[in-house]
């Protein structure tokens, strides 16, 4: 999963902990871990949701202004399918 710039430092600090994204189909597995620049996020769960389903309280805790502004970047590709996705970031080891 990629962030836009101006969320990756909220994922990093954890104030970012879901997202919504619209896909053909689920990009992403629970349980699995993505990389990030720096870390990496783990899939908490899944969920298909209804584009009604997204509040403007869903888009703040996604790290965007409202509904609007997350709906600009959350289409990927052809599909049509709404999915909120909740994650926790994954520090990178230190000493790597």
């Amino acid at each position: 999963m990629v962030f836009s710039k101006r969320l990756r430092e909220g994922v990093r600090r954890g104030a970012i902990t879901c997202s919504v994204r619209i896909w053909l189909r689920p990009k992403v597995k629970v349980g699995r871990r993505y990389r990030m620049e720096e870390g990496e996020i783990e899939i908490d769960s899944i969920e298909q949701i209804a584009l009604q389903d997204i509040t403007h309280r869903l888009a703040i805790e996604s790290g965007f202004l409202g509904v609007i502004d997350l709906l600009k970047v959350a289409k990927h590709g052809p599909g049509e399918n709404v999915y909120r996705i909740r994650f926790h970031y994954v520090p990178p080891l230190s000493g790597k």
